[in-house]
């Protein structure tokens, strides 16, 4: 058998990395935030030294996992930016409905939202400041500018996608009927009944 490459190596290192960041983020669904490093290293079917070799403790994992979540989040905000015009109702649905599409199928992406609603409550004060200011810089504010939506407006109108689909994530159910809930979102902002 012969030795790995440098790069195999580095391509298992970022596949264990990426599959410990998955379960982290189902695992603080599970159990509210209070999981430790043996529970994802038991559901990633990994060592716990394994785990603990890449996250020596649950607050930094946290703080990777709502990193590769601003990310992707922030990649829904660009593509949906750059499909051009002006934003009108139509294309702030589509908006809508990108966002719950990729929560559905990343709970990463969720829980930077999901924790947003609650004001980032189950981190530590100094984590919580930076992530308020990560979510506000990152996401809001794009997003706000884009729209040009009142605050309130934005805040129900998230409201209405994180609330539907916590559905998805704490009361098990597969599919998100995602044009209803960008329906019931675009109410929100417009205030119709």
């Amino acid at each position: 058998m012969c030795p790995r490459s440098k790069e195999q190596n580095e391509l298992i290192r970022l596949r264990r990395k990426e599959q410990i960041l998955d379960v982290a983020a189902r695992s603080y669904f599970r159990t509210g935030g209070s999981f430790d490093i043996r529970d994802v290293a038991r559901e990633a079917g990994l060592g716990y030294g394994t785990v603990y070799h890449y996250y020596p403790n649950r607050h930094l994992l946290i703080e990777d996992v709502l990193e590769s979540g601003f990310e992707r989040c922030e990649q829904v905000i660009a593509q949906w930016a750059s499909s051009g015009g002006p934003p009108d109702g139509s294309q702030l649905a589509t908006y809508c409905k990108a966002l719950l599409r990729l929560w559905q199928s990343d709970a990463r992406a969720y829980l930077v939202y999901k924790m947003a609603a609650e004001h980032y409550a189950g981190l530590p004060d100094k984590d919580r400041h930076h992530a308020k200011n990560e979510f506000r810089e990152r996401l809001y504010v794009p997003l706000q500018s884009i729209t040009l939506c009142e605050d309130d407006n934005l805040d129900h109108m998230l409201a209405v996608l994180v609330g539907c689909c916590g559905l998805h994530y704490y009361a098990g159910n597969s599919d998100l009927d995602v044009d209803r809930i960008a329906r019931l979102a675009m109410q929100a902002i417009t205030k119709e009944s």
